[in-house]
């Protein structure tokens, strides 16, 4: 037999959501509580919303607070927005947007990262030594390459003609590469730096909160005193 999946209403939209999305107003941040209650004056910290709803609120204040510190919300600040309330990390994005890479682009990474190394440079001077060698010493008498080595020198030509595309492939792959690791230090740092302006606020409700509860403990030791020095002084009348 199914079993029959829970549900609450969302005292915000009157849509019905699962009950593991289920947001008490106690748990959400002043700050964004207060966005809410902008658009919804009735809602209260005693009701409920979905977790769906809650994410699209913070959303929106991280991008008010986030107009106001730089203005204009480019695409990577919108990454930057969508991984905050996503709770996703900067990596994650980027881990999906190389799995999407096209089959010349994975090609040209290959073709740096093996043309720019050790590897190549140490294979292809082998394969130089080995031909000149195989020439002029073990098959002098019947060499199919002789002194001044033609045939060598048309596929070195041959493979020069490759090369300047190629090279130029591979640079491009590494600028895109490059301006890729820029926009994403770009992303980290400025995602770092929202989350710390959230816990800073977040700190600060913290301390408010505590100053008004010293000071109702404070006053209630008040409270407390005089009453004592009252029944104090009425011991003395008597």
């Amino acid at each position: 037999m199914d079993k029959v999946m829970k549900t609450f209403v969302s005292d915000l939209s009157k849509k019905e959501f699962p009950i593991k999305e289920r947001v008490s107003g106690k748990s959400i941040r002043p700050s964004i509580l207060q966005l809410i209650q902008n658009e919804h004056p009735d809602f209260t910290d005693q009701q409920f919303i979905s977790l769906s709803e809650l994410y699209s609120y913070r959303e929106k204040y991280i991008e008010l607070f986030m107009k106001k510190q730089v203005g204009k919300i480019s695409k990577l600040e919108k990454k930057v927005l969508a991984s905050l309330t996503e709770k996703k990390t900067i990596s994650e994005e980027e881990q999906d947007n190389k799995s999407s890479l096209t089959f010349g682009q994975r090609v040209a990474d290959r073709i740096a990262d093996f043309g720019g190394s050790w590897t190549f440079i140490l294979s292809f001077m082998s394969f130089l030594l080995i031909w000149i060698c195989l020439n002029v010493f073990w098959l002098a008498n019947r060499t199919f390459d002789p002194y001044p080595f033609i045939l060598l020198n048309l596929i070195l030509s041959t493979l020069a003609a490759f090369q300047a595309p190629i090279i130029m492939m591979s640079q491009n792959r590494q600028e895109d590469k490059d301006r890729e690791r820029a926009q994403k230090d770009y992303m980290v740092n400025l995602k770092a730096e929202l989350e710390i302006e959230m816990l800073q606020e977040k700190v600060d409700h913290l301390v408010i909160n505590e100053q008004q509860e010293l000071l109702d403990i404070h006053k209630t030791q008040l409270d407390i005193l005089s009453e004592i020095l009252k029944k104090v002084e009425n011991i003395e009348k008597q």
